[in-house]
């Protein structure tokens, strides 16, 4: 799966020590519970 990065509207860089151990869902959940983002935007996230 390509993603067309130019058409993202936000791109977020989350600085600091995460636990990439967690998988895509425990990211998830730092998305949603830690910065309370919508998963569903148009948004590139970087750990």
């Amino acid at each position: 799966m390509l993603v067309d990065f130019s058409q993202m509207k936000n791109c977020y860089l989350v600085c600091g020590y995460t636990d990439l151990r967690k998988g895509i869902d425990g990211l998830a959940s730092v998305i949603t519970s830690q910065f309370q983002l919508d998963l569903l935007d148009e948004s590139v996230f970087l750990f």
